[in-house]
């Protein structure tokens, strides 16, 4: 069992909503909860619209209750999400450019109107 203390941020599964928190699981003993005035620093109608059920996030212990396994958990001065921005592969652009496309393209769309006009034909038959 890990050694949990105030202050630092842990990752979570998101295991409820309610109107007032968010629940979360840190690990097979502790449970925990990101009271609603603990989700952002501006006002939050509705704490589903900061996670999902299922969701792993980051949390920051506020409190916690050794004997119960409970924690007082808050998200509003992290980056909570886990998601990391995969880098986005590089186009490289060849010598001909578009100009294959622009030259195969009337084939391309002769050979669609024959086997569009064949399907009409066969219906009909």
């Amino acid at each position: 069992m890990e050694k949990y203390e105030k202050g630092k941020i842990v990752k979570a599964t998101v295991s409820g909503i309610e109107p007032y928190g968010i629940f979360v699981h840190i690990d097979e003993y502790y449970t925990g909860l990101i009271h609603i005035s603990e989700v952002s620093t501006g006002f939050v109608r509705d704490p589903a619209r900061y996670a999902s059920v299922g969701e792993a996030i980051n949390v920051q212990i506020l409190d916690i209750d050794e004997k119960e396994c409970r924690m007082k958990l808050s998200i509003k001065n992290i980056n909570y999400r886990n998601h990391s921005k995969k880098p986005r592969r590089q186009i490289i652009e060849t010598k001909s450019g578009f100009h294959t496309l622009a030259y195969k393209l009337p084939f391309w769309i002769e050979e669609n109107l024959k086997n569009a006009k064949n399907k009409i034909n066969s219906i009909d038959n």
